[in-house]
């Protein structure tokens, strides 16, 4: 027979009237339930309250509410709605025998003489109870005795992994490695640390993992990490926030989205994305952030996304959501509407090309994506009117590019500048990060002294407190002999030679500063420090990762300490476990297409089809911005046009620069089917290739089994063969008949058609730093 929810209702409240005291504490727990689960949120349910109380002042003949009813009998009055409405949707919404236990969990807790002994059996099942229940039994089995905790500790581990799976992730993967990592005050530090409900998604959870798996000392431990190592004062947004702001907003329309043609979502994105930013946050959420910007005075601050599917094992999403520096020196309202936007942005974000084509390409398109939100105060110090941290920088565990045979690819490597970490991870215009191959740091991928003054960093990304925005300056505006700490950073250009600086007691012109990081990575422990932390995090993660980071240098004697603040931590694509194939010696020279001996990584791409080429000489000439950009857009519709078949993309200089005079600006949307990326240098175009390892574009590259290799075709001893490039039939007519106009631009060979069935082979080997392009049957 089946209950109706009348009866339902009438059965818990019922209930309940056996239990007059306890029953405001069991209805208290069932409300948790509901809002835990996500049935209705908090201020929604006390919207209701509020609402049908003011109702039913009208249906008792209140006409004056203000004047004929005392704030007593009001508050008695919502406490009767509350009660009922709980009763409600609980009965509603839930099975009974959750409300039994709940009913019987508060009444063993209220039983004289209760014991911890009684608590040895759980009572109740961790799933379906309330957070607040699981915290509490959590911290009572704590404080055990150590025979008494052995015998409940599996209970407390199943405690733990619930609510890990409601508050931190539910992906199995990081589950598998937090609950051997994370205790109940860990977890009780979140929940306090969130604004709103749910999940603080991927990249808030695996920062706090690996400090964790950090803080846990272990006998192989090179260092004393909790000396070194700490995470900046940090706060979260919970996923549900999301879910509630595209609710009040009507935002449910766009939800469908991700299902339309890749052209209509181009074209929607803009109004959408102007749609959420003109929208505004749940007002309980703009109290608490209210609230929090007080707390935190004028201190900087990123508000940084952090979805659920964000830094998940094998999509780790780089860069496909925005990120926001923000000065916060404004007013309190000021900064308040500057970190709304900023987090509506970043909603924004969630429905952007990039992030919805990587969502396809990885297999994710059907999932529901919830955006939760990471906040940060910044860390580094005060230098003048400008804000940033002494060093930042990204470190992998795994080295693929090998420029010299000493280095070893499993200690790792790292991009490290002076100032905000932006300029390390994104691809910038003209200017470098130092990269380091942390089994011989010293050991640069250039040699000559004009060469480490030539890619080396010029400019660094700042907080500008007077201005009140970021912005990038010139090092020469900040660097000098009185900044502190100069002495490890930096170098003095010479003309002929590089060198150190040895003493501070003459004052330095600030334009012979060379930015080399030199003495950091010989006189100090970073190094000894950074291998650690990649080597635990590696064994503890099982597979490789990588790191985002800031460093302090602390004045100390005879040599300044370090200490490393922990950005992010995300599990890396497992394809550098492939095997080195030897390049083979005995190709015919007209069967060769290209070589290269820089910074080569590891892999084969096998049967490609289309080769699809951009020449440098002719890009370098086109004066107008427009045709570069249509240029980009044409990568994106032969990727499209050529999904399924193996190609490869040739072009000039840095794919995927901001700066389209030095290379053409693509976006992962654009090149996602493609298996390889070449990028050309060519003196004579004056554009130079930055190998892009260790930049979110690179683990889009990686993540998609895309290949990248830069070549110099005018280096001695390298091949390229121009006129097979150049001068072969051009496919892009047949392929896009409507485009037929940019085969001026843009050569797409169809490799077997006009090599009697030949198609192109590419053999990378990072040992021998070679790699070579031919033709093969």
């Amino acid at each position: 027979m089946t209950i109706s929810p009348t009866s339902k209702i009438l059965n818990l409240t019922l209930t309940l009237t056996n239990y007059p005291i306890l029953a405001r504490k069991i209805r208290g727990e069932m409300r948790q339930e509901l809002f835990r689960r996500g049935i209705i949120t908090p201020h929604i349910f006390e919207d209701e309250v509020e609402r049908k109380a003011i109702i039913s002042q009208q249906m008792e003949g209140l006409t004056d509410p203000t004047t004929q009813e005392t704030s007593e009998v009001w508050e008695k009055r919502l406490a009767c709605v509350r009660d009922y409405l709980t009763d409600f949707y609980f009965a509603y919404n839930l099975p009974h025998g959750h409300f039994q236990e709940i009913v019987q969990n508060a009444v063993n807790e209220n039983r004289p003489g209760h014991s911890p002994r009684e608590d040895i059996v759980l009572t109740f099942n961790p799933e379906l109870a309330p957070w607040e229940m699981l915290f509490s039994q959590a911290e009572k089995y704590i404080t055990y005795p150590p025979e008494l905790l052995e015998q409940v500790k599996h209970h407390l581990q199943q405690i733990i992994v619930v609510l890990l799976k409601g508050l931190v992730s539910d992906q199995l993967a990081f589950i598998g490695i937090a609950r051997k990592s994370l205790n109940i005050f860990d977890l009780k530090y979140i929940k306090n640390q969130r604004f709103g409900r749910g999940k603080i998604g991927g990249k808030s959870a695996g920062m706090i993992l690996a400090y964790k798996i950090l803080m846990q000392p272990e006998a192989d431990d090179e260092v004393d990490f909790t000396k070194y190592v700490d995470i900046p004062e940090t706060y979260f947004i919970g996923s549900d926030v999301y879910y509630d702001f595209r609710a009040i907003n009507n935002l449910e329309r766009f939800s469908g989205h991700k299902y339309l043609s890749r052209d209509e979502i181009e074209q929607r994105y803009p109004i959408i994305r102007e749609i959420y930013v003109h929208s505004h946050m749940p007002n309980i959420i703009t109290e608490e952030l209210r609230d929090f910007l007080q707390r935190i005075g004028k201190a900087p601050i990123i508000v940084r996304s952090s979805s659920l599917l964000e830094d998940n094992f094998g999509s780790s999403f780089a860069g496909k959501y925005d990120s926001f520096f923000l000065p916060n020196q404004g007013t309190i309202d000021e900064n308040l509407a500057e970190l709304e936007q900023a987090v509506t942005k970043i909603y924004a974000s969630v429905l952007s090309p990039d992030a919805l084509f990587y969502r396809q390409a990885q297999g994710l398109e059907d999932y529901d994506e919830r955006m939760a939100i990471l906040i940060q105060k910044v860390q580094g110090k005060q230098h003048g009117r400008y804000f940033m941290p002494y060093v930042a920088g990204v470190g992998f565990s795994y080295n693929p590019f090998i420029w010299n045979k000493k280095l070893r690819a499993e200690e790792g490597f790292l991009r490290i500048v002076c100032g905000l970490g932006t300029r390390a991870v994104d691809r910038v215009d003209k200017d470098y990060p130092r990269m380091v191959g942390l089994s011989h740091p010293e050991l640069r991928p250039v040699k000559s002294a004009a060469d480490i003054i030539k890619y080396s960093q010029r400019f660094m990304d700042v907080i500008d407190l007077e201005e009140n925005v970021m912005k990038t300056i010139p090092i020469t505006e900040i660097l000098s002999s009185d900044f502190e700490g100069i002495q490890y950073i930096a170098a003095i250009d010479e003309g002929s030679f590089v060198k150190p600086i040895f003493s501070l007691g003459q004052p330095i012109d600030p334009n012979q500063l060379v930015l080399t990081f030199d003495n950091l990575l010989k006189n100090t422990d970073f190094v000894k420090v950074i291998k650690g932390i990649l080597r635990k995090l590696t064994s503890a993660y099982k597979r490789h990762v990588d790191i985002e980071f800031t460093v302090q240098i602390i004045p100390k004697y005879p040599k300044p300490e370090v200490k490393i603040f922990l950005l992010q931590c995300r599990p890396l694509s497992n394809r550098q476990g492939a095997e080195n194939v030897a390049v083979p010696e005995n190709i015919p020279l007209d069967k060769q297409i290209f070589t290269a001996s820089h910074l080569v990584p590891k892999g084969v791409v096998d049967n490609i089809r289309y080769l699809v080429y951009v020449d440098p000489m002719v890009y370098s000439q086109i004066p107008e911005s427009e045709t570069r950009i249509e240029i980009a857009r044409m990568m994106g519709r032969l990727n499209k046009r050529l999904e399924g078949e193996v190609f490869i993309l040739m072009g000039p200089g840095r794919w995927g620069s901001s700066n389209m005079d030095l290379g053409v600006k693509v976006s992962y949307a654009d090149i996602y089917n493609c298996r390889m990326l070449v990028e050309i240098a060519m003196a004579h175009g004056g554009i130079t290739p930055e190998v892009s390892y260790g930049t979110h574009f690179f683990q889009d590259l990686v993540e998609s089994n895309i290949y990248p290799l830069a070549l110099y075709p005018d280096q001695p001893g390298n091949i390229f063969n121009h006129d097979f490039l150049t001068h072969s039939v051009n496919s892009l007519p047949q392929l896009l008949p409507q485009y037929a106009n940019y085969a001026a631009y843009i050569n797409v060979i169809d490799v077997p058609a006009i090599c009697n069935g030949q198609r192109l082979r590419v053999v990378m080997n990072s040992e021998t730093s070679k790699a070579l392009g031919y033709l093969t049957h």
